[in-house]
Order: structure tokens, then sequence, then C-alpha cells
């Protein structure tokens, strides 16, 4: 049965939310917190409790979030110094020739944004797009779209990347799933919203790069492609390798206790990234000469973007720890099971409607969390459902990219379209993109 007190609750926290953030631009951070203020007085919670549910949920989600995203920051902060970002491009556009440029980009996008934010990747890499389109004369969206794509997937799927650390810890997700499921979802979909789209768009949309100079980096002054891949990789195998070695596909026979241990901790994002970021210190910064002062410097400066985005996780997960206090989230569980609603579809559907209605992905991810969350308590639901419903939520957040999206104005700008333009080719793309991914995230649920 509904509870209509507690179901007012809910529609007037996320009606808050949107008006304090279009209406009053007020930041995420403050509005989610004012929100979830608001969900506890109409659920009739005392006083007293609406603080303590507060320090709570803060709490709660901030010691995991805290330290993988700040870790992940320092850590995309030593490879973006390093050149290692343009590297990786280079090399695969290399190997792939002018003809098949667009697949070497979307594989560059892909990996790049694993340690690296996603405007940051774009800003750095965009040259690389401008050359490509001078040599070839065909259209700049050709190889921008297939970049973009998997810069925005893996942004939007891949941990450590702050979008699916911040969803998977509200959801309390094992971060190997996390990363496993959004490689195997992730790739079919960026050759639909990249190359495949590119290729259509393209055809449609004539765009030169603008009339400049770049001053390029000579190729000599690149750290190696192979240690590009193997740093990036480290944490990524150690993750979802200590994730593999405790899932029923490893028997507790066939290894000792000791061994799983000492994986467990050294295979925890917390270690791993640890591991990661000692390597790229001394291996991109300390052994190509970087001063100890130039690195704290680069570290120190990638806490900005970063504390932002800690901060909005710990506000989401305010929110949801008010959300089931109030019983507000049973009651709403209880519900949606009883109408045959499944987790995936709401986690999608509400991600949708906040990332559409006010243009932040990391919001819409961070509040579709925190409503999604409670709805999983007493719910029978396996670590792999979990990582699903990570995957489902980031594609609802990554839909339709619009004129209230900062990526929207970023992409346009250094495209050089104007706003009817972006609308047919990014905003396009993104939705592609998210109902693909969703589209099959719903097929992996029903085989896995």
């Amino acid at each position: 049965m509904l509870d209509y007190n507690l179901l007012l609750a809910v529609f007037s926290g996320v009606l808050v939310l949107l008006v304090l953030i279009l209406r009053f631009k007020i930041q995420a951070f403050i509005s989610l917190l004012i929100a979830s203020i608001v969900v506890g007085i109409v659920a009739g919670m005392p006083p007293k409790e609406i603080i303590t549910t507060m320090q709570q949920g803060m709490g709660s989600t901030l010691g995991f979030v805290a330290l993988v995203v700040g870790l992940g920051a320092i850590f995309g902060s030593i490879l973006e110094q390093s050149g290692g970002a343009e590297a990786l491009a280079n090399y695969l556009l290399s190997k792939f020739g002018d003809k098949r440029a667009s697949w070497a980009l979307l594989l560059a996008g892909f990996f790049i944004a694993i340690p690296v934010f996603f405007d940051v990747a774009f800003i750095i890499l965009i040259p690389l797009v401008y050359s490509l389109q001078r040599r070839t004369k065909k259209s700049l969206l050709l190889y921008a779209i297939p970049l973009l794509a998997g810069l925005a997937i893996t942004h939007s799927f891949i941990p450590p990347t702050p979008g699916p650390v911040a969803v998977a810890d509200i959801l309390k997700a094992d971060l190997g799933w996390v990363i496993l499921f959004g490689f195997i979802v992730g790739v079919p979909t960026a050759i639909l919203s990249g190359p495949i789209f590119a290729n259509y768009i393209s055809k449609k949309i004539h765009v030169e790069a603008p009339k400049m100079e770049l001053n390029e980096q000579e190729a000599k002054e690149y750290p190696a492609v192979r240690l590009i891949l193997l740093i990036i990789g480290i944490p990524i195998v150690l993750i979802i390798g200590n994730t593999v070695l405790n899932s029923p596909l490893v028997s507790n026979d066939s290894i000792s206790v000791q061994f799983k241990e000492w994986m467990a901790m050294i295979g925890n994002p917390f270690v791993a990234l640890i591991i990661a970021n000692l390597i790229a210190w001394y291996l991109l910064g300390i052994k190509r000469g970087l001063s100890k002062e130039e690195l704290l410097k680069i570290a120190t400066n990638s806490m900005g973007p970063a504390g932002l985005i800690i901060l909005l996780t710990g506000a989401g997960g305010v929110f949801k720890q008010m959300l089931i206090n109030t019983g507000t989230g049973e009651m709403l569980a209880n519900y949606f099971a009883t109408m045959g609603i499944s987790m995936l579809f709401f986690g999608f559907f509400i991600a949708v409607l906040v990332r559409i209605l006010q243009g932040s992905a990391t919001v819409a991810m961070i509040t579709a969390a925190g409503v999604t969350a409670p709805l999983l308590i007493n719910a029978d639901i396996t670590e792999i459902d979990k990582a699903l419903l990570v995957i489902a939520i980031a594609s609802g957040a990554s839909i339709m990219s619009h004129v209230n999206d900062s990526g929207f104005w970023l992409v346009g700008k250094y495209l050089g379209l104007n706003e009817k333009q972006t609308f047919k080719s990014w905003t396009i793309m993104t939705t592609i993109l998210a109902l693909s991914s969703f589209f099959i995230v719903s097929l992996l649920s029903l085989i896995v």
C-alpha cells in the first residue's frame, strides 16, 4: 500500500531540488541537502532525527568515495601532465591510418577517459581531430563524434571516474563488477554511437577545423604508449582480479585463504589506486624530469574538481539515507514490486528525468542512485544485478545533452557548431548512447 504522506515527501524533495537548481541557480550540493531536509519534514521526522540522518548519510558515503575519487583525480592529473593522452592517441592513429581514424579516436577516448576527466581529455585531444580534418578534408564530425563517444561512455560507465564510483557506493555495488560490465556494455554502445553514427552525421553536416596553427609537441617528448597502457591497466586489473577471486567463479579450495586475503587488500580500490599513483609518480614524473615540487603542485591542483564531486556524492548519500530512515524507500520498493516495475527501469527513468530537466549528468546519477538505493534494502539482489543497476542509472544520466548542460556548449564551441548542428550531432549521439546501453543492460539482466 502507498503511504501518500511518504509519497508526497519524496516528490516534494525532488521538486525542491529541481527548483533550487533550475530557478534559483543554487549549487547542487546545497540543493541536495535542502531537498533532504524537506523530505524529512514532510515525512514527519522529528527535527533532531533529521540532523542525525544527515550526518549518518554523509559519513557513510564519504568514507569510500572521498578516497577513490581523490586518488583517481591525482592519478589522472599526472597522466594528463605527462602527455600520456596524446601519446596513446597518436600511436593509435599511426596504427589505424586515416581511413580508420574514427576507430582509433574511439579507442583513444575510451581508454584515456578512465583516468582523465571528460572535458580535460576532450580539450587535450581536439588538436588531433583538427589535424586529421585538415589532412583528409572530411567533416570534423567524422573524427570528433567517435572521440566524444569513447570519452562519454568511459566517463559514465567505468570506475575510477567519479560518476560510476559515486553511484556504486550509494548502491553498495562492487566496483570490480561495475568495471567488468562497464566494458561489456560500453564497447558495443561506443561502436554504435561513435563510428557508425559519425559516418552518417558527417555526411549531413560538413564542418571544418578552425584555421589556426597549433603548436604540437614532438612525439619524442611523449612517454611510451606501453607504459601508459600498463599504468592505466594496473588498478583495473587489480580491482577486477579481487572481484573474480571472491566470486563463485573461483572455488575456495583452489586458492589459499592467505592469498585471497592479500589480494583483497591489494585489489581494494584504495590500495590499487595508491599503487598506480606511486608508479605514475615515479615513471611519469621523477623519471621524466619533473621535480617533486612540480608533482606536488599537479596533485594539489587536481583536488579542486575532485572536491566538488566528493561533496555532491556525500549530499546524495544524505538524500538516500533520508529516504531510508523515513521508510519512503521500503514503501516504494513494495509498490513497484506489486506493479511489476523493475528497479533497472526505475533507476534509468529517474536519471533520465533529472538529466533532461537540470543538465548535469553527475547530479542526475547521484539523485537517481539516492532515490533507487532504498529499494535494495530488503530486495533479493546479487552483486551482478547491482552492477547492472549502476550502468542503467549511468545510461539514463547520459541521455539528451542539451542547452542546460555545459558539455553541449563545450562541444559546440570546439567543433565550431551552431546550436542546431550541436543538437543534430552531439545531442543525438548522447541519446543513442543512453538508449542502446540501457537496451544492452536489460538484455544482460535476463541472461546473467
